[in-house]
């Protein structure tokens, strides 16, 4: 059986239509984002802004999953067991590419979720007593595994409450006082995009205040990458977790690790893994059998992320976000949990209507935008102050849908 090929004609030809995009303000480009728009077959009957669970596939993209699904499913294990191995490494090195750092301090995952267990429970340089910190604002998956580092490592688990309003300045304020007060703090939990508020956290800074304190960050880059213009040194991190599914726009059921060169004895082996040498970063993590066609779609996701541009994703992300943050903020009786300060915020942004945090008064914000107002958004716990309503456009949203929204939260308001 041949070798995959990852040169496929038709996906090349889906893309050379796409026009060029202005390098003056390319969030303001609408001929660009129409036609990027275009290569998405997704429904409009109502506007959807939860985009955040997982990202659609453009139509290239998913044409070539289909293609990749017919022939391991025509080929099975005949292509599999023969091209595998060869086709994992290629994937491997355009992933470690686009994300600025070499091949051999990544592992493929099948999401963040799956590679941030990995980091926190195999992290081993934590001793009785030592202390662990994250925040309200961090995934609650990510949040549990830090306080079971109580059960596994004996640590004292610490959970920050990030300020609202939240600012660089309170953000930064907010970590230095805690390693202040907690001097055994030998791990922090980042989050670089937070998945409940969209706040973005500086998370160089952080990571760098927790290296001066002696102790090392894991960073949470679930929603980043893809939705902000960074690579993983911009972390300033010796460990970070990504997914391909969100923001980059591959099949779900795609994700990664990153283990620094020098880093890799503080996490354990996976389970005792023995398929790689234990100087293999891929040992950290055992996967099983992945979902092969979604993660050979990886280099057709990755071309077209590179193709529209990380730099232009994150501005048309930031201008759709400030299109209808700007229209409400400030209306009586309704909070926006994210700031306005430059480098604060991307895509996402969630709020809060005043006096209503509870899981059930926010569930009935998000059914009344959908049923009232044919929009959908989701609620999201974590936020230590109460739950919020998440909004998240997609780079194929339109100003339109936002102005629906804008009209939805004015009439829930009255």
């Amino acid at each position: 059986m041949t070798a995959p090929d990852f040169d496929l004609p038709f996906f090349d030809a889906a893309l050379a239509g796409l026009p060029a995009v202005s390098t003056q303000a390319p969030e303001h480009d609408e001929v660009f984002w129409s036609a990027v728009a275009a290569l998405y077959r997704t429904s409009h009957a109502t506007a959807n802004l939860e985009n955040g669970f997982w990202g659609v596939m453009a139509e290239p993209v998913r044409q070539v999953f289909m293609h990749w699904t017919e022939r391991v499913n025509f080929e099975n294990t005949l292509m599999i067991r023969e091209a595998w191995p060869s086709a994992m490494e290629t994937i491997r090195q355009r992933v470690a590419a686009a994300l600025g750092c070499d091949p051999e301090e990544i592992a493929l995952t099948r999401g963040a979720t799956e590679a941030m267990l990995a980091l926190i429970g195999g992290y081993n340089r934590l001793q009785p007593g030592d202390t662990v910190l994250y925040a309200d604002l961090d995934y609650p998956a990510m949040r549990n595994a830090m306080a079971w580092l109580r059960e596994r490592r004996g640590v004292v688990p610490v959970r920050l409450e990030i300020p609202e309003p939240a600012s660089r300045e309170n953000v930064l304020a907010t970590y230095a006082e805690a390693l202040r007060r907690h001097p055994r703090t030998r791990l922090l939990l980042l989050t670089h995009l937070s998945h409940s508020t969209g706040l973005v956290m500086p998370v160089r800074e952080l990571s760098e205040m927790a290296r001066a304190a002696g102790a090392e960050a894991i960073v949470d880059a679930a929603h980043s990458w893809g939705q902000l213009d960074f690579d993983v040194a911009d972390l300033g991190a010796p460990y970070a977790a990504f997914n391909l599914h969100k923001w980059v726009g591959a099949p779900l059921g795609c994700g990664c690790l990153y283990i620094r060169k020098g880093s890799l004895a503080a996490i354990d082996p996976y389970f005792g893994d023995r398929d790689y040498p234990a100087d293999d970063v891929r040992s950290r993590i055992h996967t099983g059998s992945p979902n092969f066609a979604a993660w050979l779609s990886i280099p057709a996701a990755l071309q077209l992320h590179q193709r529209i541009g990380a730099s232009a994703k994150q501005a048309r992300l930031r201008r759709l976000r400030d299109h209808w943050v700007r229209q409400v903020r400030g209306l009586p009786g309704l909070e926006i949990l994210t700031p306005d300060e430059p480098g604060m915020a991307a895509g996402i942004t969630s709020l809060r209507f005043s006096g209503r945090g509870s899981a059930a008064e926010n569930q009935a914000i998000v059914a009344a935008l959908r049923e009232l107002h044919g929009v959908s958004t989701v609620w999201r716990n974590g936020p230590a102050r109460g739950d919020v309503v998440r909004i998240t456009p997609a780079i194929y949203t339109s100003p339109a849908e936002l102005d629906r929204l804008v009209a939805g939260l004015r009439a829930l308001l009255d």
